[in-house]
């Protein structure tokens, strides 16, 4: 059943009011990873519960304690958990979402301040009470800490299971990106991550190279001896075992990366090359490399001397940090141990005095989802609808670890419908929303509840 089409000449009449709403939003600079900004967070949680109660929507904020950041104790924001329509007949469906943002100021080469919405500013801010009847019951579930690793959500996902999540049909989250600015996505899957930090350390203090190079094991030489052996150039993980858990794409699944509308010059292309420096010509595997193959990555050294001019030292201690994206059957209790001894055994063939000291900092599991679901089939006709095209099927390379555990915790079938275009720019400078993607997102979603409401419970 198609949304009515009242519902999206609503939407479009609305649309002044919904910049208006989304300008107030951005100015709310909620920075979760840094303390200073924290009464922001909290400030952004208050807003959100207020215009959920405007619209009727039964709220509470849960309180999530208090943590410790940059040896200061905080208060966690308040998730914001909402419930409108109780209808037994209806699907019900969970909403999530996440009311924090990355650091973000004019002096890291944004054109404009980030946090004043420069698209639109006029409009009046009003609520219209179109008194139709919902196609689903709703419940929320959105939260302050997604940037900085959704502290405390699972444990409130578990504790709610069977209070304010019961009788949850399927789930939806809007929060990634089409493949390009052409054409619609729905995403099936997402990869894991295990986040390493390895510091190689060795003399007491930092030494002067003019008199003790060559005469020391220097921890600089050692570190990079041994990150130099984690992958290779063609993007082949070197640790044995970790790419060998992942099997071989079918015929039917590399046809879906075939179908997909992206080419090896759109990689080029989002990356802001002038050349191609793609690892292969081949689309669908550089599309796999992407989606469902692991990926290891070399991120940064910490410790070094990096600043202008020549400076001729030998560092006492440096770390560096990896990471490697996971897919299904990967996890990280099962890549962990490979990496850890891999790394020590290559390290004691260096040969080396030093000192070697391994770290996980952060770890999620991947996520994979039925997309031939019900609810994944809803979306489809939505997106035929509002865009008239069939969308794509993706997996995305990145992590959102909280999907994996509602769909663990809550046993329902997981969308992601992405609103974002490919060129949006996600936690970079500039980052931007077009204003054709949040309209038509807006009508989207609401398509896709009315298709969901006329599945049968």
């Amino acid at each position: 059943m198609a949304a009515p089409k009242e519902l999206l000449d609503w939407i479009d009449a609305s649309a002044p009011a919904f910049i208006t709403r989304l300008s107030e939003a951005v100015a709310i600079a909620s920075i979760s990873g840094d303390p200073a900004y924290r009464p922001r967070v909290l400030e952004m949680s208050n807003w959100l519960n207020k215009q959920l109660k405007a619209v009727g929507v039964i709220t509470k904020q849960v309180d999530m304690g208090k943590h410790i950041m940059d040896g200061q104790t905080l208060e966690l924001p308040p998730v914001v958990l909402g419930r409108i329509g109780e209808d037994p007949k209806k699907k019900t469906v969970l909403i999530y979402g996440h009311f924090d943002v990355q650091p973000a100021s004019q002096s890291d080469g944004w054109a404009t301040d980030p946090f004043v919405l420069t698209e639109e500013k006029d409009g009046r801010l009003w609520h219209h009470e179109t008194q139709t009847p919902l196609p689903v019951n709703l419940v929320f579930c959105f939260e302050g800490m997604e940037e900085n690793g959704s502290e405390g959500l699972d444990e409130l996902v578990e504790k709610e299971k069977d209070g304010w999540f019961k009788g949850v049909d399927c789930m939806c989250i809007s929060d990634n990106y089409w493949l390009n600015t052409r054409t619609p996505a729905l995403t099936y899957g997402l990869r894991g991550l295990v986040y390493f930090k390895i510091t190689v350390s060795g003399p007491g203090r930092d030494l002067h190279s003019g008199v003790f190079g060559r005469m020391v094991h220097e921890p600089m030489t050692d570190l990079i001896s041994l990150m130099s052996r984690l992958v290779a150039p063609d993007g082949t993980i070197l640790i044995p075992g970790v790419d060998d858990m992942v099997s071989a794409a079918d015929n039917e699944e590399r046809e879906i990366y075939a179908r997909l509308d992206y080419s090896v010059a759109d990689v080029d292309s989002s990356a802001g090359a002038t050349s191609s420096i793609t690892l292969s010509e081949d689309k669908v595997q550089t599309l796999m490399g992407r989606m469902r193959m692991p990926a290891l990555s070399l991120h940064g050294i910490e410790g070094a001397f990096s600043g202008p001019g020549a400076k001729t030292v030998i560092p006492a201690k440096v770390a560096g940090k990896f990471s490697i994206r996971l897919v299904p059957p990967q996890t990280p209790d099962k890549v962990e141990p490979l990496v850890k001894t891999y790394l020590e055994s290559e390290f004691a063939k260096l040969g080396t005095k030093s000192k070697l000291e391994i770290e996980l900092l952060h770890s999620g599991k991947p996520w994979l989802a039925d997309w031939k679901h019900w609810n994944f089939a809803a979306a489809i006709k939505a997106t035929e609808t509002i865009y008239k095209r069939t969308p794509d099927l993706t997996r995305e390379g990145g992590s959102i670890p909280v999907t994996l555990t509602f769909a663990e915790q809550l046993g329902v079938n997981v969308l992601l419908l992405p609103m974002g275009r490919g060129d949006d720019g996600a936690h970079s400078t500039n980052e931007k929303l077009d204003k054709s993607n949040y309209i038509e997102g807006t009508k989207l979603l609401g398509s896709y509840l009315y298709e969901v409401g006329a599945i049968a419970v």
